[in-house]
């Protein structure tokens, strides 16, 4: 029977793992280069309702191409964890992202809600080559201001784009430099519509 591989990281071989899965232990690495995947299989939504259905909704830019804005997003925020992670292993880290649906302008002007922001990664050693520990699956979501709170925010220079590129350093610094990784806040009601 053939292997389901939609899920698969490029060259994804977990041949070479040497940290158990489940443990709480922080690598003691420095992240060395990564690599950011936006599969082109991730349906796009342009549409401006409250909550259109898609992998990928973002209007923090002008309309372009969604997958390398997102792309870009993620390298920043992973050139700023870079510079605060400094352990002794060199690493590469391998993203893909799975979901990034961020808030239609609808959404945006009036009630908010949420960032959903999910993808998984692995880290391999640049010496070997091999993985180091198993690819890891990561909700990411940041809570999204709406109405007079969004607009306050812009006022400022907090724009959404700026807003997820310094959470997304956030997770990724938390991933490697605290025990246990990243633990998304409890984001309650919008989060549990957010989930269905």
């Amino acid at each position: 029977m053939p292997t389901a591989t939609r899920w698969a990281m490029p060259d994804d071989t977990m041949l070479g793992s040497d940290i158990p899965q489940g443990t709480a232990t922080v690598p003691n690495v420095r992240i060395d280069s990564f690599t950011v995947n936006v599969p082109k299989s991730l349906k796009v939504n342009e549409r401006n309702l409250y909550y259109p259905i898609g992998d990928i909704v973002w209007r923090g830019e002008p309309r372009g191409d969604r997958y390398a804005q997102i792309k870009a997003m993620f390298d920043a925020g992973l050139r700023t964890a870079a510079t605060r992670i400094d352990g002794a292993r060199p690493v590469r880290l391998d993203v893909q992202v799975t979901r990034f649906h961020a808030l239609s302008e609808k959404a945006r002007y009036t009630v908010g809600g949420i960032h959903d922001i999910d993808f998984r990664y692995r880290l391999v050693d640049v010496e070997t080559g091999l993985p180091i520990g198993p690819t890891k699956e990561i909700n990411a979501d940041l809570k999204a201001l709406g109405g007079q709170a969004a607009m306050a925010a812009e006022g400022r220079g907090e724009t959404q784009k700026a807003r997820i590129i310094a959470h997304l350093a956030r997770v990724f610094y938390e991933e490697l430099m605290v025990p246990g990784g990243h633990v998304t806040a409890n984001l309650g009601l919008l989060q549990a519509i957010n989930d269905l």
